[in-house]
């Protein structure tokens, strides 16, 4: 069975959803994200993918105030991802309540220093993100085309020992126009032996079950969440 993981996006402390990846396309769901993480909880969801936004586009982890309060009022298990560019934002992220970290910058662009991270942490406590916009990946919180294949990237992670891959089709982020399951599909196909985690687009229940039938057993679930186009209650099969 897939496993269901909400996703919060913060930006000035705030829960917002971007379109695209654009942060000019910015919707304010809830002013205290720790309060959403506690329905999510509430709910039974036992996992939370927590992007930092602002950490994203600055360089460094900004709202790790968030990510503090929500591991205190919860139990969640979290992913935070956002701004790790150094080992000062993963002992900040780790410190802060982070069960597991997300990055995909600087597995693209500082390989040893990812590579040294993968050592020290261990791979299940590091999440690779590898994004794609036109299956070529993007880095620095999407605005950066590394002009690297979604394959070629993934192939290489897995290769540094890579077990967890993030893989958002940025051109279905925040659309509600449905899971990129043909990429997942030819991903899955090619490359074989590792988590694929899906995210972006996803509208409805259908979309879950969607990418569950091609192979994926994690999908990240956000803007659905915040329109009411799915139910929290209607994920308890998702989640237990």
């Amino acid at each position: 069975m897939i496993q269901v993981i909400p996703a919060i996006d913060v930006i000035d402390g705030k829960c917002v959803r971007l379109a695209y990846g654009d942060f000019t396309k910015k919707v304010v769901y809830d002013e205290k994200p720790w309060e959403v993480a506690k329905r999510f909880e509430d709910a039974g969801v036992k996992r939370l993918h927590l992007v930092d936004l602002d950490g994203a586009k600055q360089g460094k982890v900004v709202n790790f105030r968030v990510l503090e309060r929500i591991s205190t009022m919860t139990s969640l298990v979290i992913d935070f991802g956002g701004g790790i560019k150094a080992d000062e934002d993963i002992r900040i992220a780790l410190n802060s309540g982070a069960a597991m970290i997300s990055t995909g910058s600087i597995a693209v662009k500082n390989k040893p220093l990812f590579k040294e991270w993968l050592k020290h942490f261990g791979a299940d406590k590091i999440i690779a993100a590898a994004d794609a916009r036109n299956e070529k990946v993007a880095v620095s919180g999407w605005q950066e085309d590394s002009g690297i294949s979604i394959y070629d990237c993934i192939n290489e992670l897995l290769a540094d020992g890579v077990k967890h891959v993030i893989c958002t089709d940025i051109s279905k982020d925040g659309s509600l126009a449905g899971a990129a399951t043909e990429l997942y599909k030819n991903i899955i196909e090619k490359i074989k032996n590792f988590n694929l985690i899906a995210s972006g687009g996803i509208s409805c229940l259908k979309d879950i079950e969607d990418v569950e039938k091609i192979g994926c057993k994690e999908v990240i679930v956000g803007k659905a969440l915040y329109e009411g186009r799915i139910k929290l209650e209607e994920l308890k099969p998702f989640i237990a």
